[in-house]
């Protein structure tokens, strides 16, 4: 059992100053000190810095890493045929297994504990998070050209692997689908009664290119086809009508931001305001490192905010708290880990530690606001997984050596780049 004292906790939106016991896997309690406590296997003094629940990285494609820096400076279908399809297709598991590894290094640095990802060679994944011990739910990303019958087969397989690891229906896009796909998908929702979730209005020219094929915004052309009867979202939600919203908001559908990929890419910035004046659920997501480059929450955190008080000319606009909340609680809930939503007794011990004694964080007079406005991955102190430290003060608990997992994807990344 596992003792964190001495400090704060973030509690919902409230902070406390309660101790917070790990037993196993799970929270076992939250409260005051109590004099009759049993005996701790370990006892964490806080020192007065902040525990809180983890990030949870509602979109990326962790195997881009291999693309860092290299896929820049071009608009998204420019970007995806131009660098990232051609180099995509030399990948093999042994390479994309290297460059998830130096991923979820990232995500645990960056108080990241799990992640929907939607990627390729997904055994080659599971493994390697099953045996870190590292989160993440497995995300569909059919194409019109694909074995679409998979997904059956891949939803009970993934979804009893490991209490780690877990797995949701999805397509990539409407532009690399087609009519015929969606409705197969939306059969396979009603038989499963599952969430289905897809790239979703990134683009002007997306939104328009279905609206010529199909008359309907994106989000009007799945909903007319049953996709969303049991839940799910969109990545991205970008270019979004009040119709659409509309739609999310009716089925309780979530909208996952990227607004650094978004930027990036120059695709836009999603209608924060509207999404919360329409009641839209909200989370976040990186997207991968080759739309970002990193994999820090902290900067999508702060672009939320700042970006729609551009968006809406008004200083007023963006709340930190949501976003917060956004970043945590509603980024666990898209993906399906309810019990990994917050600090509460029963649930997963999937929590951070902030350290406050950083000048970044100092005077300590809003810490909600100084993490979504001042924070930085160098205030994570730890990363917990299901009661397990995997990250601490620098140092990676994962059973191998960071440096020689760089060098490995190193050395893959130049043989693929030379082929």
């Amino acid at each position: 059992m596992i003792r964190f004292y001495n400090g704060r906790v973030l509690e919902g939106s409230t902070i406390t100053e309660n101790e917070v016991w790990v037993e196993g896997d799970h929270i076992s309690y939250v409260g005051p000190a109590k004099a009759d406590a049993p005996a701790f296997d370990r006892q964490i003094d806080l020192k007065g810095d902040l525990l809180m629940p983890s990030f949870k990285n509602a979109h990326t494609h962790s195997g881009m890493t291999f693309l860092r820096s290299l896929a820049d400076d071009l608009p998204l279908q420019e970007w995806l045929t131009q660098q990232i399809f051609p180099q995509e297709a030399k990948l093999n598991a042994e390479r994309l297994g290297a460059f998830t590894k130096v991923a979820m290094l990232e995500y645990l640095a960056n108080g990241i504990t799990a992640c929907f990802d939607m990627y390729y060679y997904t055994d080659e994944f599971t493994r390697i998070a099953a045996d870190w011990g590292f989160r993440v739910v497995l995300c569909e990303s059919l194409s019109a050209g694909d074995n679409w019958e998979r997904v059956y087969t891949n939803y009970e397989k993934y979804n009893h692997m490991s209490p780690l690891i877990s797995y949701q229906l999805g397509f990539h896009a409407e532009y690399t689908g087609s009519l015929d796909m969606f409705k197969f998908i939306s059969q396979a929702a009603h038989d499963l009664k599952a969430p289905v979730w897809c790239h979703n209005s990134e683009t002007a020219s997306e939104v328009q290119g279905c609206v010529q094929r199909y008359g309907v915004t994106p989000t009007e052309l799945f909903e007319s086809c049953g996709l969303y009867d049991y839940g799910g979202g969109g990545f991205h939600c970008v270019w979004m009508t009040d119709d659409d919203l509309d739609i999310f908001a009716r089925r309780g559908l979530y909208a996952v931001l990227n607004p650094c990929s978004n930027g990036k890419l120059a695709s836009g910035v999603a209608p924060l305001r509207r999404m919360v004046d329409k009641g839209v659920k909200l989370a976040i997501g990186t997207d991968g490192p080759a739309s970002n480059n990193a994999l820090d929450f902290f900067r999508e955190m702060y672009l939320v905010n700042i970006l729609a008080k551009l968006e809406e000319k008004d200083a007023a606009a963006g709340d930190p708290a949501l976003i917060l909340d956004a970043a945590t609680a509603g980024g666990a809930r898209a993906m399906g880990l309810y019990n990994c939503d917050s600090i509460a007794a029963g649930r997963q011990a999937d929590m951070i530690v902030i350290d406050l004694h950083r000048p970044n964080m100092q005077p300590v007079n809003n810490i909600l606001k100084n993490l979504i406005y001042s924070g930085n991955p160098s205030n994570v102190r730890m990363t917990m997984v299901a009661g397990k430290v995997l990250y601490q003060d620098g140092e990676f608990f994962v059973g191998e050596e960071p440096e020689k997992i760089y060098a490995e994807a190193q050395r893959l990344t130049r043989e693929l780049l030379a082929e």
